[in-house]
């Protein structure tokens, strides 16, 4: 089956020879993707989702699926730290979770869903930082959540055995997040590949360097993939790697023009041409694609925002770009 005939519909999709995907349309903000690796009556997650009650809804359809593999997950492999990827961990407790090194520490440190809970109940007296922020994590419950941490932690590469199959993890961190993570299965040409895919969606460049992330496409290009299953958006191909590639090559270069010639992270944001990209959701996020990249730029003497600041700052662009 060609990535283009894979239907764009919420719940599980059996890829074929015990490889699967779970897709949540439309992949905005918190609506991502997770993956399931089974052989031999083993299995393997790959992510969970930003709330229990989303990630019981897929365990039972991995369940239904896959009655035997799926009644008790091996393991769970996390790609990264966000929270619509960790925030489910505790209903596969019991199982080895896996997570490079620079994600663990990330979790630790990131006050995970009880700083999203905070922020979301403090929402209504942050202006329009706060009402864009209650927009979009709306449907998304993080009262009660107590993230699982991995168990096991690596750099560079992993393999997993999944009963007769390899799952390959591959460290391309930092690049959307401090520990970004690639999960590979060689034998099927499937490749799960967290938050460094975003499909029909601007992705958002949270940590840097963006080199590393356009780095981890082009390995994506040169390995041997057929399937590829992003963190957020539809399955794809190649042609889907190869586009978020050119995205962030674009990026990159209309950013450090405006960098170079002086103009303020905030200003290269509003200014920035994504008429390209117009089909793209979340096209406000390029407040802090560029707010990172000037950072970067600067060798770190221009610092990052607050977060409200550039929840506030996307908020106004979105708004401006919706009139």
């Amino acid at each position: 089956m060609s990535a283009r005939a894979w239907p764009y519909s919420k719940g599980l999709h059996d890829l074929g020879d015990g490889c699967y995907a779970y897709l949540q349309p439309d992949g905005s903000w918190g609506w991502s993707n997770a993956g399931l690796v089974v052989a031999d009556d083993q299995s393997l997650l790959v992510d969970t989702l930003f709330d229990l009650k989303l990630t019981g809804a897929m365990l039972a359809a991995m369940r239904r699926a896959e009655p035997r593999a799926a009644a008790r997950i091996g393991a769970l492999v996390n790609t990264h730290s966000n929270g619509d990827h960790v925030f489910g961990n505790e209903l596969v407790a019991d199982a080895e979770i896996i997570a490079s090194r620079a994600c663990a520490e990330e979790m630790r440190h990131d006050g995970g869903a009880r700083r999203l809970a905070d922020f979301k109940r403090n929402a209504p007296a942050m202006g329009e930082a706060g009402r864009f922020f209650a927009e979009i994590f709306a449907p998304f419950d993080f009262e009660g959540v107590n993230v699982a941490m991995p168990t096991r932690t690596f750099t560079g590469e992993l393999d997993v055995a999944v009963g007769d199959k390899t799952v390959r993890l591959i460290e391309v961190g930092p690049a959307h997040t401090r520990g970004d993570v690639l999960a590979y299965v060689p034998a099927d040409r499937v490749i799960y590949t967290g938050d460094i895919l975003f499909v029909g969606g601007h992705p958002i460049i949270w940590a840097g360097p963006i080199a590393n992330w356009i780095k981890a496409c082009q390995l994506m290009l040169e390995l041997d993939v057929a399937t590829v299953v992003p963190g957020h958006g539809p399955i794809t191909d190649k042609r889907g790697v190869a586009a978020v590639k050119g995205y962030l090559e674009y990026i990159q270069r209309e950013a450090r023009r405006r960098f170079d010639a002086g103009m303020t992270a905030a200003d290269a944001a509003r200014d920035i041409s994504l008429a390209d990209y117009s089909s793209w959701g979340d096209a406000e996020r390029i407040v802090v694609n560029v707010a990172t990249l000037h950072h970067e730029f600067s060798g770190g003497a221009a610092p990052m925002p607050p977060i409200a600041e550039l929840f506030g700052l996307m908020a106004e662009l979105r708004r401006n770009r919706r009139t």
